[in-house]
């Protein structure tokens, strides 16, 4: 069976306000509730994903519960009145960011078969970076009992031949066209064409096997043969997969090993992308500090650089840059020989042991310097990471296992995936 294959997508039905069904993904505007709220306010009474997934940013509130609860009644609601059309097959995607770029996808289902968050797991797919195993009961809570799923899982391949994406796009006149709608609060535009055609369900088997032959993955990424290949990498949505993973290792004793084979669970509805498009943008996770002032930070972080020998110097130099923002203004700080190959890797270590001094200390990860410049203007302290270049995305995978926590971010906020399409999961 393929890695990644076809499935019934479910689409709301003619006459749905589609700019109001789509909602942006969960795990943005973590720390800015007025995203949330005008979002709410825009959607109103109308059927929408906002209604039918949890905005992060709700997760700790006294009311999760009930929020949880309402949400598969909206699932159990959207499925008997709202998503009534149903594509068996692929949809190729375009979406116009803000910038004019358009971004090519190709929404299907990844076998969790072929995935593992597990530490050193040698699959078919991969997580990119460190799975915090902490993050998965919550959304594992909200799956286990829900009817439908509609992830905002962005997953890559590296393909430089544009051998999987890329030969639909220049078909999709021949494409029936099930969606075009202007996305809510900025988010540009999203364009949808269904892939129904089995000549085409081949051609995409085929170039996905073709980059995951051993000996062309060897090649291109300069390892050994011993090394196991992988042709697909989690490029956003990793908790969200990882809690997918979980929920089908908890179905999977319970069914027979027919049962097993096709059973709704053991796939993921995600959208593929190629990381070689010139549109996608990778871009750094920046990390803003809550609840301590600058003059703590600065004093702890130059202990910490003294206790672990590093070589520091302020403003440019050769060695990984991070530029701290807070009410005093900019402080570029370079340290030469950092402890970690990644700059998010030399953060977390430092982290790691600030948070155990300083308890009451948070710690948020920001897409954007607006939004790290907006939080400071509220009092907290923003360290801003050096640019990350995107094709050390698979060769860092491929040579040291998974990236650092939160390295890296495939474009801004509004720029993530919106929820749109949805899948059963439940027979």
């Amino acid at each position: 069976m393929s890695i990644f294959t076809k499935s019934d997508i479910l689409l709301p039905k003619d006459g749905t306000d589609l700019q109001k069904w789509a909602a942006l993904a969960c795990d943005q505007f973590t720390s800015q509730p007025e995203y949330w709220q005008e979002a709410e306010q825009f959607v109103g009474d109308a059927p929408s994903m906002l209604k039918l997934m949890l905005p992060e940013i709700y997760l700790d509130k006294p009311d999760t519960e009930k929020r949880i609860e309402q949400i598969y009644a909206e699932m159990d609601k959207a499925l008997k009145e709202t998503l009534t059309k149903q594509i068996p097959g692929y949809i190729y995607v375009e979406r116009t960011m803000e910038s004019g770029a358009v971004r090519q996808g190709l929404v299907g289902c990844v076998d969790l078969e072929a995935y593992s968050y597990e530490k050193g797991a040698k699959c078919g797919i991969r997580p990119s970076e460190n799975t915090v195993i902490e993050r998965i009961p919550p959304r594992l809570a909200v799956r286990r009992k829900a009817s439908i799923e509609s992830p905002h899982i962005l997953m890559l391949i590296d393909d430089e031949e544009e051998t999987v994406i890329e030969p639909l796009a220049k078909k999709k006149d021949a494409l029936a066209k099930v969606y075009d709608l202007e996305l809510m609060l900025g988010g540009g535009r999203l364009r949808g064409w269904a892939v129904e055609d089995s000549a085409d369900f081949e051609a995409i088997d085929r170039a996905l096997a073709n980059l995951l032959d051993q000996g062309v993955f060897c090649r291109k990424y300069g390892v050994s043969d011993g090394t196991t290949a992988f042709c697909m990498a989690v490029g956003d949505g990793n908790h969200s997969l990882a809690s997918a993973k979980a929920l089908w290792e908890e179905i999977k004793p319970t069914l027979s090993a027919e049962e097993q084979k096709d059973h709704p669970a053991r796939f993921c509805l995600v959208e593929l992308e190629n990381v070689q498009s010139p549109a996608i943008e990778v871009e750094s996770i920046h990390r803003v500090i809550f609840n301590e002032s600058y003059e703590e930070i600065a004093k702890a972080a130059k202990a910490w650089m003294e206790k672990k020998g590093l070589d520091v110097a302020e403003g440019g130099a050769e060695g990984q840059t991070f530029v701290v923002v807070s009410a005093a203004g900019r402080k570029t700080i370079t340290v030469k020989n950092p402890p970690h190959p990644l700059a998010a890797g030399t953060f977390e270590d430092f982290w790691a042991d600030f948070s155990k001094d300083y308890p009451g200390a948070e710690v948020d990860y920001v897409h954007g310097e607006d939004a790290v410049e907006e939080l400071v203007a509220k009092g907290a302290v923003g360290v801003m990471l050096p640019d990350f270049e995107k094709g050390d995305l698979f060769r860092g995978v491929a040579l040291g296992g998974v990236l650092p926590k939160k390295t890296f971010s495939m474009g801004h906020a509004k720029e993530k995936r919106y929820y749109m399409e949805c899948r059963k999961i439940r027979k």
